[in-house]
């Protein structure tokens, strides 16, 4: 399987242990980065036409990602 981008851990490099701290200890973040995980994992097939979808589907993903992306983002940035 090629490498997909956009990762949390890629997103916000300086957040990762952070990231892995709060996915053991804070339910609704872990969550977050599981749909956002799921979200992103979509996001590439389509991109890669290895489940091509509509371009419309297509944008609802990224910014489904996007929205997953400024909450995950919101509570890296308080914690």
């Amino acid at each position: 399987m090629s490498h997909t981008p956009h990762e949390l851990a890629e997103e916000f490099p300086e957040k990762a242990a952070l990231i892995s701290d709060l996915k053991q200890s804070d339910a609704h973040f872990a969550k977050l980065a599981d749909e956002y995980h799921d979200v992103n994992r979509a996001v590439h097939r389509a991109e890669t036409n290895v489940e091509p979808v509509s371009e419309q589907a297509e944008s609802e993903l990224r910014k489904t990602r996007a929205t997953l992306k400024d909450e995950i983002w919101g509570i890296l940035s308080k914690a």
